[in-house]
């Protein structure tokens, strides 16, 4: 193992692990927010998968649902987060390629959907980074 060159402060602080829950907490809680939102408002995130024009959108919807909590608790747990880290990123690079594709705009909003875009990108890698650490003994 190599010796850090961080400050004892901040090796200290990044070893908590109530900085590694805070983190994941960050991570996950976009996730499950939005399921639990979608959940609540089944018919709304049903029109949301209908406008994006794909088949069959209750079955989406539900799909798009139980892989956010689901995908949320997993990650959050300590046995199965590369599970959680796993499905959470599949979801997210689905989703992004599916709603924010920016070539397919222009101007404006082409700069906007290429920011969105690369914040799911940090947001995949920021998963499977944190399930990378967990599995580090």
């Amino acid at each position: 193992m190599t010796r850090s060159t961080a400050p004892a402060f901040v090796s200290n602080t990044l070893a908590s692990p109530t900085v590694s829950v805070a983190a994941r907490l960050a991570l996950a809680s976009p996730f499950a927010i939005s399921g639990v939102l979608k959940l609540l408002d089944f018919g709304g995130a049903t029109a949301e998968v209908r406008g994006l024009g794909l088949a069959s959108p209750a079955f989406v919807a539900g799909a798009v649902v139980a892989t956010q909590i689901l995908g949320s608790m997993l990650f959050l747990s300590r046995r199965f987060r590369w599970l959680g880290a796993g499905l959470l990123s599949g979801f997210t690079v689905f989703a992004t390629l599916l709603a924010h594709a920016f070539w397919q705009s222009e101007g404006v909003e082409r700069a906007h959907q290429v920011a969105t875009f690369l914040e799911h990108g940090a947001i995949v890698g920021g998963l499977v980074l944190a399930a990378h650490l967990a599995e580090r003994p």
